[in-house]
């Protein structure tokens, strides 16, 4: 099929993501950076460099002949293995706020974790495409993949991140499931992975205070209920139409980390319950036009593509949101195109890209 215009709806949507993300990083993150280093725009230029960064790159993928992914999953899949084992070795993966989480490269320093998300999207997709007829049975169909993600997970959870572990294995099962496994066989699966985070959950004295906290925070308002106190105190100040751009009271060193995992509390704070709604919106139309790709594309290999890449910024978007609004745990998962973070912003805007790309070949 001859190559046509990209869904300027995605785009424009993409675009309005990442704007909303720049004024809110400017905003959300000044005050610790005056604190950390002097400069309230620390974190805000440094998002623009990574934002060149992932531009020049998005640009590179979206001429790229998306097909030849198919070919390059399997090796892809290896380097995101191997960078997830060099960053657990001490003296080569850089450690902050207790987790070995970050590869040094020079004077930057990214996430392996993001990468191997994407690349396991890729897999996926070329694995399902290429095997679509023995994705109902366990041994010859399911199998492999399993083994997979199930090694990507514990890599990531020995760092340990277990939201990230959590995320890409939603991810992976969205997947899995629009592939065409038997639902009696989904369901197993899910309850196994299930008692799994449970288990990993209640094995780390940390984790069960999380989930404890998460059921009552008002039982220790000081301490370990403090993080999503904060949260919804930012988001009841904002009210309907929010205190103002720029106005937030508990960007002060009261709400831990506003520029990254809880903005979406100061975006809540600033601009209300309207703006809240206007991004969860973004995300909502993003949802729509990945999909519809999916459902238009003839390729099965791009349709597994369009669902993973859509898939891997919902997932997490609403994961980040659920926990902000006090709905799940504290998992330490920022929300995708809009929180501070490097290797975040490259990785999605190259996936979106990469969707972008697809959108090109749909019928009609």
């Amino acid at each position: 099929m001859r190559k046509k215009r990209p869904d300027f709806i995605l785009l424009f949507t993409i675009l309005a993501l990442v704007l909303s993300g720049l004024i809110m990083i400017l905003s959300a993150s000044s005050i610790k950076a005056e604190q950390l280093f002097s400069n309230s725009y620390y974190f805000f230029n440094n998002q623009l460099k990574y934002l060149v960064v992932a531009v020049i790159i998005s640009l590179i993928i979206y001429k790229f002949k998306y097909e030849k992914l198919k070919n390059l999953a399997a090796y892809l899949l290896l380097i995101a293995l191997g960078f997830l084992i060099l960053v657990l070795i001490p003296g080569v993966g850089r450690m902050a706020g207790g987790s070995r989480r970050w590869l040094p490269l020079g004077p930057i320093s990214f996430q392996p974790s993001e990468f191997a998300k994407f690349t396991l999207v890729i897999y996926l997709a070329a694995y399902i495409a290429k095997n679509k007829e023995q994705m109902k049975k366990f041994k010859e169909g399911i199998l492999p993949p399993i083994i997979v993600i199930a090694l990507i997970a514990f890599l990531i959870l020995m760092e340990p991140d277990l939201g990230t572990a959590v995320t890409l294995s939603a991810v992976a099962a969205a997947m899995i499931f629009v592939g065409g496994i038997k639902i009696s066989l989904f369901l197993i699966l899910g309850v196994s992975a299930t008692l799994i985070s449970f288990a990993a959950i209640f094995s780390e004295a940390y984790r069960r205070e999380r989930l404890l906290t998460f059921l009552n925070p008002w039982q220790d308002p000081l301490d370990s209920g403090y993080h999503i106190i904060q949260s919804l105190l930012a988001l009841g100040s904002g009210g309907l139409f929010g205190v103002g751009a720029g106005n937030s009271h508990q960007k002060f060193l009261y709400l831990p980390e506003p520029g990254t995992d809880f903005i979406f509390a100061v975006l809540g704070e600033e601009f209300g319950l309207i703006g809240t709604l206007f991004v969860i919106s973004l995300y909502f139309v993003l949802t729509w036009r990945g999909l519809r790709i999916a459902a238009r594309v003839d390729d099965p290999f791009a349709s597994m593509l369009a669902v993973g890449i859509t898939s891997m910024i919902v997932i997490q978007a609403l994961i980040n949101m659920a926990v902000v609004t006090s709905l799940m745990p504290v998992t330490g998962i920022t929300l995708p195109l809009i929180s501070y973070g490097g290797s975040s912003l490259v990785i999605n805007l190259t996936a979106l890209a990469l969707l972008l790309n697809i959108s090109c070949y749909v019928k009609g």
